[in-house]
This record gives structure tokens, sequence and C-alpha cells, in this order.
């Protein structure tokens, strides 16, 4: 039997070194297609920011108690429902797989925020939106400047400019909130 799982091993080895572009077969439907792992690993994580920032933007639109809160969601659902739209398309043109939903991280925060309103409500949903858009900006920064995907590089570069507006917006409500009663 262990001669067996050797010759096996071996064999799978040989066929995924001959394979030339044929992509290894694992548990998962994920394929990075003609990306980088880098570039794909930034592409999943762009991709599922992107649903998750719709996500709590949507639910930002109806549970806040800021006139300037619900409108900064509904900037956020507009600005990136286009963003995950040229996403996805760039994503089939590279024979990439998307992300189906939102990371567990941010299903959290989507039920966090669901069980607060008013006040709390907006506080809680700008020091995300705060928190998340640093993190972000340091991630497509990144990928302006190094990936190695002349058009994920390009996406990444025009996109840059509207994330810088949505930190400052959101640094602006987020200090509007906190000082409100």
């Amino acid at each position: 039997m262990h001669k067996q799982s050797l010759i096996a091993a071996v064999s799978g080895l040989a066929l995924l070194l001959g394979a030339g572009s044929m992509v290894a077969a694992d548990n998962s439907t994920e394929q990075r297609g003609q990306l980088s792992a880098k570039d794909y690993k930034f592409l999943k994580e762009a991709a599922a920011g992107g649903m998750a920032e719709v996500q709590t933007g949507e639910i930002a639109k109806q549970k806040a108690s800021s006139q300037s809160v619900r409108s900064f969601g509904e900037r956020m659902v507009a600005d990136h429902t286009k963003a995950n739209n040229e996403l996805r398309d760039l994503a089939a043109k590279k024979g990439a797989t998307l992300p189906a939903d939102v990371s567990h991280h941010d299903r959290s925060l989507a039920d966090r925020l669901e069980k607060t309103s008013g006040l709390a409500f907006d506080k809680a949903y700008t020091a995300d939106m705060v928190k998340d858009h640093k993190k972000d900006l340091k991630e497509f920064r990144d990928a302006a400047n190094n990936s190695t995907d002349p058009d994920l590089k390009a996406w990444a570069q025009r996109t840059v400019p509207t994330l810088e507006e949505h930190l400052r917006l959101a640094e602006q409500i987020e200090s509007e909130v906190r000082s409100a009663k």
C-alpha cells in the first residue's frame, strides 16, 4: 500500500509538472487563471471587501440615524458596486474565480450592525469604515505599485483615488458622529 501511495504521488507530481498551463486541482473551486499568486490574493480580497462594503452600505441606508451616514452608505453601495463589476469583468478576462460571498469577519460585522440602531449604529459603522478604508488603501496602493498583471495594476491605480475620498469622508463623518449626543 505504501508503495502504491508513493507511485500515485510521484505520478501526480509528474502530471502537474508536465501540465504546463494547467491549474492544479484542489478541493475548492478557486482558480487564479493568468494571475500570480500575490495578484490573485489581492483580487480575491478586493472582491470580498467590495461585496462587504455594498452589504454594510445597504444596512447603513436603512438603519443610520444621521443623514450623512445614510448618504455615505449610499455612496459605498454605488462606488463599490461599480468597482465590483469592473473587478468581476477583469477576473473573467484573466480566467480567475472570485469569492461568492463576503469573509466570515465581514459577515460578523454585518450581523453586529444589523443588531444596532441609532447613534450606536452610526458610531460603529463609521468607525469600521475608517478602519477598513485605511487597510484597503494600503493594499490597493501596494497593488497599484507592485502588481505584475498590468490590467489589475491599472484597476488598482484607478481605484485608489476613490478609496482616498471614501477614507476622507468616513473620517469626517466619524468625527461628526462622535461629537453627537
